[in-house]
């Protein structure tokens, strides 16, 4: 394995197209997850492939040519925007002999120098391990020798089960501390429920504008920044509106492609802000041309999590950068399907209060009286 320096990365990134999706769009995503992780892009590899291969996941030719460039662009590490297994990682580290990272791993690191509560730092500490405890298996064979040599003979347990056992203790100490915290919110939950307020929670694609929006909404100073996965602790405020009844407004972590199935199990108590929501504004980016792609993409993480079934109502953020007018959209019915807005300079924003208004109407509590006094 190859220490990771202090300094900044330089970076060689590598896609490889299997006609899932528009090249073009996945090489900038991948470019804004690398600046995310604090990596200097290089220089970029592409090629075609029908499917990947088993040893060295883009064949030898092409990791031959990664190499070379690698080599000539003076690259510390090569990215790859896919899911590597642990033979492949290792594989390809020898070959190029440097670092491999990988989409998930990539995607793991950004989220651990984002996480600031402690309870995001659980989660994100558990997803790693758990990622880790993949490459256990055949990604680090130096581990499979047993301990040997004067005072490190051991009972028979090699070191590769030493270290599994250890993650595994660790991961145990993580869930039973995010189920204390589970708990904890759950309480919280019932709370407002009790108190009869309505629990909208903002999703959507990373960097599609939801903190803006969160802060514009309510007023707050949740951070927000034109880059991926901002932020990552889900933030609760109260939004009053004047013909609607009372709200809890909350912003959670951002999803993207091909979001990593530990991620989303470990943050599985935080997402069930959304799980449990009365309604969901969708925020996207309308100034993206792959749209359609983000929120498919958010909508399959939605599933996962079981936050399907939950009534939505799409947010098109940014419409100052596009051709769209500020206004709301509305199925053959009249239900409210869309609203078209900016977070930024809030334009837009007057329709959605009305429109979140007629969604949620504050019940008029004189009518009662002034019939009783007739």
């Amino acid at each position: 394995m190859f220490e990771r320096p202090t300094r900044g990365d330089r970076a060689l990134l590598v896609e490889l197209d299997f006609g899932e999706g528009e090249p073009a769009e996945r090489i900038a995503e991948l470019k804004a997850l690398a600046r995310s992780a604090g990596a200097e892009i290089a220089d970029v590899v592409t090629a075609r492939r029908s499917r990947p291969d088993a040893a060295l996941f883009a064949g030898r030719g092409k990791v031959a040519e990664i190499a070379a460039r690698r080599a000539q662009s003076s690259a510390d590490l090569v990215i790859f925007d896919h899911a590597l297994s642990g033979a492949q990682q290792r594989n390809l580290e020898r070959a190029l002999d440097c670092r491999v990272v990988d989409r998930v791993s990539l995607i793991l690191d950004i989220f651990a120098q984002r996480a600031q509560s402690a309870e995001g730092k659980l989660q994100v500490e558990l997803a790693q391990l758990k990622h880790l405890s993949t490459r256990l298996v055949r990604g680090w064979t130096h581990l499979e020798r047993q301990k040997g040599g004067i005072g490190l003979r051991g009972p028979g347990e090699t070191q590769l089960e030493s270290d599994r056992r250890l993650i595994g203790i660790r991961v145990r100490l993580l869930k039973s501390r995010l189920e204390q915290i589970g708990r904890q919110r759950e309480t919280q939950r019932r709370a407002r429920r009790r108190a009869a307020v309505r629990n909208i929670a903002l999703a959507g694609y990373t960097n599609a504008g939801k903190s803006t929006l969160f802060n514009r909404l309510t007023g707050a100073r949740v951070y927000a920044a034109d880059q991926l996965f901002a932020t990552l602790d889900t933030t609760l405020r109260r939004l009053s509106l004047p013909d609607a009844e009372d709200i809890v407004l909350s912003d959670t972590v951002g999803f993207i492609r091909d979001l990593p199935h530990d991620l989303v199990a470990a943050f599985r108590a935080t997402l069930k802000e959304a799980v449990d929501a009365d309604l969901l504004l969708h925020v996207v980016d309308a100034s993206q041309v792959n749209r359609a792609d983000q929120i498919a993409a958010v909508d399959a993480v939605l599933s996962e999590i079981g936050a399907d079934t939950v009534p939505q109502v799409l947010v098109l953020n940014k419409c100052d950068v596009t051709a769209l007018a500020p206004a709301v959209e509305r199925d053959e019915y009249g239900k409210i399907r869309a609203v078209r807005l900016s977070a930024l300079t809030g334009a837009g924003v007057p329709e959605l209060h009305a429109a979140l208004a007629e969604r949620f109407p504050r019940r008029a509590r004189e009518i009662p009286c002034r019939a009783a006094t007739a």
